[in-house]
């Protein structure tokens, strides 16, 4: 393997989905300025994401739509049919 290849900077984070406020804490080296406060009581940095295995359709095995920003009203807009 290469050296200096992988980062050193590898810590404790709480992942936080957005979706459902469901939290995991694992090792990464993500930068994250925002804190919060871990159920051993110890504070750690927290990345927030919008989807993670707790609301992913593949792994809840139900659909769910997810429409960031109003993707589908801007296509509907800009194709719609003039009258």
């Amino acid at each position: 393997m290469k050296k200096g290849l992988h980062p050193e900077s590898y810590r404790l984070v709480v992942f936080k989905d957005t979706s459902n406020e469901s939290m995991f804490l694992t090792r990464s080296a993500a930068p994250s300025k925002e804190k919060i406060m871990w159920e051993d009581g110890k504070e750690y940095p927290v990345i927030k994401v919008e989807i993670s295995n707790t609301s992913h359709p593949f792994y809840t095995g139900r659909s769910m739509f997810v429409d960031t920003a109003g993707r589908i009203e801007k296509f509907r807009k800009r194709y719609e049919k003039k009258a």
